[in-house]
């Protein structure tokens, strides 16, 4: 029992004569963190990591040295401190995401340990979800931070070519905090995917750039994503939207092939895809040709009272007919006289007229016929020049 107390007693000895160091250890942290003026209270910090390796504040003063401002400070200072902080945890929710940012910031302008930067922007996200009822800070704050983490974590995602996870961080980051900067970022990812041929990742980039930006090349690009995934009335619709703000003959091109698809259910939509199909024929060098024999095409089986699909092809017999009759007229009486004819002959000869003559007529009537449709059709021409202010 003796030999116990005087155990407990030495033990007791040894424990009173570390308490003044350990609060004089306290006493330095505690000056530093009172002290103004950032170069000294980094010194003073330092000074207190180096010495006390282990001790009660070791966490909060690397935290400190990581997220405050001091002349002098380094990246390698910034990561080592902050790394060192995140190591010996302990740290509040708020000061913790706080170190997470500044940390993975450093790794993903540096463009080095990217897995680990996304990693430390997942845990931001994490961390500030799980505490956004708590009365560390209010709601709006753990807000901005799930979306300053999102986004760190778009952009290490995208500098380790991972598009898709990128565009699905930029949207989070981008539906809170409503920054401008992430609509540049996606609209660089869209443009990438698209070229990718990944078109729905691309039409998700995309999306809040051409509704949120509504600049041309957005909304454009967009479009075309949208009709690669074959969601053709929203591109119509963006398509529309592009071609308000730039007249491009591709755009007038998609408009009217679009248009021109529908009106084969719904005669409704030929005019307009008519309007559309004959900008695309004066707008776009590489599809003016198709564009006319569309529109063309279209006109014609959508007037139906003109009947110049028949007319064409009847003309077409007439004609061949007329010239198989003058054919065998010319072969059988070019090179006679009337006079040198039988009656027979005479006879068989001016029944070849009549029938020459009624070919005739019916070729006339159908060329006035078809003249007429082509005239129709002619002015749909001019008035788009017209419209398009061509010469």
């Amino acid at each position: 029992m003796r030999k116990t107390a005087i155990v407990t007693l030495s033990l007791l000895i040894f424990l009173c004569s570390l308490l003044p160091a350990q609060n004089a250890n306290n006493d330095t942290y505690i000056k530093a963190m009172t002290t103004p003026d950032p170069s000294e209270k980094a010194k003073l910090l330092k000074d207190y990591v180096t010495n006390n390796r282990g001790a009660q504040y070791e966490n909060f003063a690397c935290a400190e040295l990581c997220t405050m401002q001091y002349p002098g400070k380094t990246a390698a200072d910034t990561i080592k401190y902050g790394e060192r902080a995140l190591e010996l945890g302990g740290l509040d929710a708020l000061k913790k995401c706080h170190v997470l940012t500044v940390v993975a910031s450093m790794y993903v302008n540096q463009g080095q340990n990217l897995p680990k930067a996304s990693n430390y922007a997942g845990q931001i996200v994490q961390t500030a979800k799980s505490n956004k009822n708590s009365d560390l800070a209010p709601a709006a704050t753990w807000n901005q931070l799930i979306g300053a983490g999102s986004y760190l974590k778009g952009q290490a995602l995208e500098k380790t070519k991972n598009y898709k996870g990128a565009v699905d961080a930029y949207v989070d980051a981008y539906n809170i905090l409503k920054n401008p900067q992430i609509i540049q970022n996606l609209k660089t990812l869209g443009k990438a995917l698209y070229d990718g041929k990944a078109y729905k990742d691309a039409e998700n980039a995309l999306k809040i750039a051409a509704t949120n930006g509504k600049d041309f090349a957005s909304i454009y690009l967009y479009a075309n994503a949208l009709n690669k995934n074959g969601k053709t009335e929203e591109a119509l619709s963006n398509y529309k939207m592009a071609y308000m703000k730039e007249k491009r003959g591709a755009i007038a091109f998609n408009i009217g092939i679009i248009l021109a698809k529908k009106a084969e259910r719904d005669a409704s939509f030929t005019d307009e895809a008519l309007k559309y199909l004959l900008d695309a024929s004066f707008l776009s060098q590489a599809n003016s040709k198709k564009a006319m024999q569309m529109a063309e095409s279209l006109y014609f089986l959508s007037k139906k009272e003109l009947k110049y699909n028949e007319n064409v092809q009847a003309l077409q017999q007439r004609s061949k007919k007329l010239e198989d009759l003058t054919n065998a007229f010319n072969s059988k009486f070019g090179e006679k006289e009337e006079e040198d004819l039988t009656d027979s002959e005479k006879s068989e000869m001016e029944s070849m007229l009549k029938q020459i003559e009624t070919e005739q007529e019916a070729v006339k009537r159908l060329e006035a016929e078809t003249q007429a449709a082509l005239q129709g059709f002619q002015q749909l021409i001019e008035r788009t020049k017209q419209r398009l202010g061509i010469q």
